[in-house]
């Protein structure tokens, strides 16, 4: 494919990706369900259809793909268990605006673990971008909030430092697929969620709500992440996935009327900032580094 192809191809998926993931509070409000039900149905459609498709795409060497994720792969599949159900219970007790700030922490979250658990060291803008970030989300977060909205931040911080914990593991083995991991996660938050949920008691139009919940926002999201991310640069698709975090309290404002307030506006803003300055700040230096080299590699000999 040719690659001004490739690159909108690619930019096309990761928005519809960012759209996709930007649904998980609209569906969390529309499903009238406690957590635990929710858990388990978006888990069992997830899992199916990731499931569904790892079967389509590695049909030849399905159980090798399995294996050879290894004890990383049970990590991730761990870890992104509880950064789910930590997810949902966020936004079933916290403003869905109030819990995006946090998640739109996750890449510098993502920067400390790599520097504490793999030695990896980033420059001095992603950690002036940190500090932002952390001050964004220290704003949102009211000490003097209800219990319910306090135990909501502690929910969203162990989202964030799970999601975290996993790009970490999952950059110390990049020549795996962990997409298995992600189908095993899906299948363990519905089992771990079964004895605290009352399936049996849904009604058709929150099984069909949570058949989209889990097939749509999680499995397509990824599935599009996963694809988009390998027509364009890591950078473009860290910019354009961070649509996610402005969108998802959007639906919800306009779906449910959850304003979001005054300190969501102004924590929120100071992290996309950061987001964005670090992202395009990264970018540039690459394209500097990219045409530095190409200035000082040697002209090609003239033909004769």
């Amino acid at each position: 494919m040719h690659p001004d192809k490739d690159n909108w191809l690619g930019t096309l998926l990761i928005v519809a990706s960012a759209i996709a993931y930007s649904l998980s509070g609209y569906f969390t409000r529309l499903v009238d369900h406690d957590v635990w039900t929710i858990l388990f149905w978006r888990g069992i459609f997830g899992g199916v259809f990731l499931g569904a498709y790892i079967a389509w795409r590695h049909r030849p060497d399905l159980l090798d793909s399995v294996r050879a994720m290894g004890w990383p792969g049970l990590w991730v599949t761990i870890l992104s268990a509880a950064a789910t159900i930590c997810f949902i219970n966020a936004l079933r007790l916290t403003p869905v605006a109030d819990v995006m700030t946090i998640h739109a922490a996750i890449p510098f979250m993502t920067a400390v673990l790599a520097l504490v658990i793999a030695g990896e060291k980033e420059d001095w803008t992603t950690w002036a971008a940190s500090i932002a970030a952390l001050a964004g989300v220290a704003i949102i977060v009211n000490p003097q909030a209800s219990a319910g909205h306090l135990a909501g931040y502690a929910f969203a911080v162990g989202m964030a430092l799970s999601y975290a914990a996993v790009m970490v593991v999952i950059r110390k083995n990049r020549h795996v697929s962990m997409l298995p991991a992600a189908c095993l996660s899906a299948f363990l938050c519905a089992l771990i969620a079964l004895p605290f949920a009352s399936p049996a008691h849904v009604t058709a139009t929150s099984l069909f709500n949570l058949f989209l919940f889990g097939t749509v926002q999680f499995g397509l999201g990824l599935l599009l992440m996963t694809t988009g991310t390998r027509l364009i640069s890591a950078t473009r698709s860290a910019l354009i996935g961070s649509m996610e975090n402005p969108l998802a309290p959007l639906w919800v404002w306009l779906a449910f009327s959850e304003r979001p307030s005054l300190s969501a506006w102004i924590g929120g803003s100071i992290v996309m900032t950061a987001v964005v300055v670090d992202v395009l700040v990264k970018s540039t230096r690459k394209r500097d580094l990219a045409g530095d080299v190409e200035q000082m590699s040697p002209s090609p000999p003239l033909s004769r």
